[in-house]
């Protein structure tokens, strides 16, 4: 039994990274941080093309149809090149949650998704913390209140709200009494915002979703898995080859036994978490019934190895490691970020609790 990734899956994970090293260097990620947005609309439709924005779209609205495994490998090829994209929220939440309800109107946006025409943003995060002041209700047909840390907002066509565990609502961006402000973080390659209603007319609202938000949530935490682990696959790969070119006392740092036993950290740390990210993925379409509980294990699992590889990787490269100019601190930011983007290791370990039955539900 063959348990690694099928030919057609290395391909695509091949292509992405050829093609993010070409159209996406850390040089041009350095020209977008200090935009208002740093998502590219150029580099969404490119990536559009390749098939990457529509890759969890079913075939019959322009998508790829393909599953979660071979989305986690986009997001990890993104996370590698610390690419700045919608991917997370507009590929992988958005047609997740559209994708589990009915009607034309789900479609049609979907068949958008795919060609990159359409992109979404998505407002999920109180519904595992939130702020205070924070929400977002409907009353009277129109939407009232305060999303807190919106992802992918800026620049997005339409905006997914949830506005409690079972009902979620599309929104146009530019519909009267939205206002999208952009919230800037550590990481200036990914995009989160607060949206503000104020008697806003959604486009759609569907109830009694509370599978479908369930399903969106648990892809997006092992997308954002992935993306973290490409990051930290990056800085280990910057940590090699620094070390094979740093000369201290004229000898290779990578010839002194501390840093040999670093490197050797990192990848005995990073490589089981590829594997269980492998299987979070396959368990998101096979077994459904393990997905909540792998979404949870998993990125509260990476993201604490991330951090560590973060940190080791910034000291094998000494005090350069924490220079703007020498790039590293590009990926570290990232990582960062997302260890609380769709909830911390803690709050996850939490959630993974109630799941087993070792802890009583919130």
């Amino acid at each position: 039994m063959d348990f690694g990734l099928s030919e057609d899956q290395l391909l695509l994970e091949q292509t992405l990274r050829s093609f993010l090293s070409d159209r996406v260097p850390i040089e041009r990620v350095r020209e977008l941080r200090d935009a208002d947005c740093p998502n590219d609309r150029a580099i969404w439709d490119s990536l559009a093309e390749l098939g990457a924005a529509g890759v969890l779209v079913p075939e019959a609205q322009g998508g790829s149809g393909l599953g979660l495994l071979d989305a986690a490998l986009v997001s990890e090829a993104l996370g590698h090149a610390v690419a700045p994209t919608p991917f997370l929220a507009s590929s992988v939440m958005a047609p997740v949650a559209l994708g589990a309800v009915s009607g034309s109107e789900a479609c049609d946006w979907l068949a958008g998704i795919a060609s990159g025409e359409q992109v979404f943003g998505v407002a999920a995060t109180e519904l595992f913390s939130v702020r205070e002041d924070a929400g977002v209700s409907l009353k009277a047909g129109v939407l009232d209140g305060k999303a807190m840390l919106a992802i992918d907002a800026c620049r997005a066509d339409f905006l997914l709200v949830a506005l409690d565990s079972e009902t979620f609502a599309v929104v146009e961006v530019a519909a009267p009494g939205l206002e999208i402000t952009r919230l800037r973080t550590v990481d200036a390659t990914r995009c989160t915002a607060e949206a503000v209603f104020e008697g806003v007319a959604p486009k759609a609202v569907f109830e009694a979703a509370g599978s479908a938000i369930a399903r969106m949530l648990d892809a997006g935490r092992i997308a954002l898995a992935a993306d973290t682990l490409g990051a930290a696959e990056s800085m280990l790969e910057q940590s090699v080859a620094y070390a094979k070119e740093r000369k201290q006392f004229e000898r290779l740092i990578g010839s002194f036994q501390a840093v040999k036993h670093m490197c050797a950290e990192m990848v005995a740390e990073l490589e089981p978490a590829r594997s269980f990210l492998w299987y979070a993925a396959h368990s998101f379409d096979a077994i459904p019934t393990e997905a909540p509980l792998m979404a949870c294990q998993v990125l509260a699992h990476i993201s604490e190895i991330a951090r560590e590889i973060a940190s080791i990787s910034t000291q094998v490269h000494g005090g350069i490691g924490w220079t703007d100019e020498q790039n590293l601190h590009f990926w570290f930011k990232r990582i960062g970020n997302a260890r609380h983007l769709l909830g911390g290791p803690e709050s996850l370990r939490e959630r993974a609790a109630e799941l087993e039955g070792f802890a009583a539900t919130a």
